[in-house]
Formats: structure tokens, C-alpha cells, sequence
């Protein structure tokens, strides 16, 4: 089960624990600083309006469990509310509008380049922030200087050996993974009963998907239920089987980060 505020991650890596002169006194030269990024939008009639947050905030203290003692690495309080007007129709969704998601990723980038940091992951865990993030990286890149990059847990393949292909393909929201790990971290937050299995339908294999020849949509024009997946299939063991192999492959992809030298990129 995942608590908030306690663990590796908040007891000696959270950046806010810190009084202001110790993080002016700080060797910000090669820190790492990672801002999760997550939602407020609703998943179905079975799963809590939190569920984007509350996955990137546990997968990140899982991780942090496994970074070396040394490792460069400091956790920012999450952005909660995220892009999530293709949800906006649902109650209980509270979404940002791109613009104001956009200024509020500015103003936070903004701050921590004049504190003196130099590296910032943004980390999220909500699909509808995806295509904007890529954009902000660049601009914040640009407008600050820091190095700028992302990771979705997804890319390190924590869920593949326990999805079929069905799932691989439409299982984008609340579906078996999701709802899994929700009940492996908050177990009472999961009304299971009430768990939905919703495919929605494309033609043929050649037609559209949603990782490539991809399509604009809201969740209602592809869902009745609020759920793209199946989330019948969920366990609270097969999330805590998730998590756990998440962990270490996400404290391993924060480390290459935190290690990288942007400059070995150019060849004179």
C-alpha cells in the first residue's frame, strides 16, 4: 500500500523538506529535479477522479527505494491537475486548459532555473498531457536553459508480460493496468464491482490506433462507460507485481537521465 510523505522519496529526496539556505547551499550541478505531472478526470464508474496522481506519485516512491545513496536525485510536489478535457464532459474531472497548463509548467521552470538548478524530468502519467509536454520541454528549454526531458512510466514496460495485445492496443484508460495498481496502492479506493470491460472498436488492424495513426477524440466519442480497457481482469496482486517490477526500472532510467551529459550529443 502506498503512503504519502513517507519512504526514500519524501524522507530524504523530497525538495521541499529543505529549509531555503540549505537548497541555496546545494552542488545544483548535476541535480536531477522531477516533476510529476498526473490528472484530476474520471476513470470509469469503479475508480477514484485521482488516479493518474496517485499512480506517478507511487511510482516514483517505488523508485526512489532503489536509487544509489549518492544518486543526484530530488522529488517535486506533483502538478496534480493535468490536460484532461476530453474528460471535461464526466463529473469530478477538474482540468487545466492547455494554455494554463502551459503557464503554470513556465512559471515552475521558471523558478527553479533562478534557484540554480540545471535538470528537470517531467514525469507523466496522464495520456492528454502527453503531446503538450513534448511542446513545453522544447520552449522551456529554450526560455530557461535547463535540460529538459520526459519519461512515462509506461516506456519502461513494467505492464507488458501481464497484458495481452487487446489490452496493449485500446487499453489506455482505467482499464486492467490501472486499475490493478490502484488496488495495490489504495485498495479501498476501488469499488471492483463496478469494474467495466469497453474495447472500442476499430475496423481492422490497418486502420486507427491510438499510439499511430492516431485520430482526435473525447472519451465519449470512444467509450460509454468512461473506460477504454478491461478492467474485469484487475488484481490488487498483479498491480503489487507491477509496482514492483516498475521500481527498479524507473530508478534505473531516473539514474541514466541524472547521468547524461547533453553536450557528449555533439560530434565537434
Amino acid at each position: 500500500m502506498f503512503f504519502r510523505y513517507q519512504g526514500e522519496a519524501y524522507d530524504r529526496r523530497f525538495l521541499p523538506r529543505l529549509t531555503t539556505k540549505e537548497i541555496a547551499a546545494m552542488n545544483k550541478e548535476d541535480v536531477l529535479l522531477v516533476l510529476p505531472i498526473g490528472a484530476v478526470e474520471q476513470h470509469g464508474p469503479h475508480m477514484p477522479v485521482f488516479t493518474d496522481t496517485l499512480i506517478g506519485e507511487a511510482m516514483l516512491a517505488a523508485a526512489f527505494e532503489h536509487l544509489p545513496e549518492d544518486a543526484p536525485i530530488w522529488l517535486l510536489p506533483s502538478v496534480s491537475y493535468g490536460k484532461s478535457t476530453e474528460h471535461a464532459a464526466h463529473p469530478g474531472t477538474i482540468t487545466l486548459s492547455a494554455k494554463t497548463l502551459m503557464a503554470v509548467l513556465e512559471d515552475i521552470s521558471s523558478s527553479l532555473a533562478r534557484s540554480g538548478f540545471h535538470k528537470l524530468l517531467l514525469f507523466n502519467t496522464h495520456g492528454g498531457n502527453a503531446d503538450l509536454l513534448g511542446m513545453m520541454a522544447r520552449e522551456i528549454r529554450i526560455a530557461t536553459g535547463l535540460e529538459v526531458y520526459r519519461l512515462d512510466p509506461g516506456a519502461v514496460g513494467y505492464s507488458d508480460s501481464f497484458t495481452d495485445e487487446e489490452e496493449k492496443a485500446c487499453g489506455i484508460h482505467a482499464g486492467d493496468v490501472e486499475t490493478s495498481l490502484v488496488m495495490a496502492m489504495c485498495p479501498g479506493w476501488v469499488n471492483a464491482e463496478l469494474a467495466p470491460r469497453e474495447m472500442p472498436r476499430f475496423p481492422d488492424s490497418r486502420s486507427f490506433s491510438f499510439r499511430s495513426r492516431s485520430f482526435a477524440w473525447v472519451m465519449d466519442d470512444i467509450s460509454g462507460s468512461g473506460v477504454a480497457g478491461d478492467a474485469t481482469k484487475a488484481t490488487a496482486d498483479r498491480g503489487e507485481a507491477m509496482l514492483t517490477i516498475a521500481g527498479p526500472l524507473l530508478a534505473e532510467a531516473l539514474m541514466h537521465v541524472a547521468t547524461f551529459d547533453m553536450d557528449s550529443l555533439k560530434n565537434g
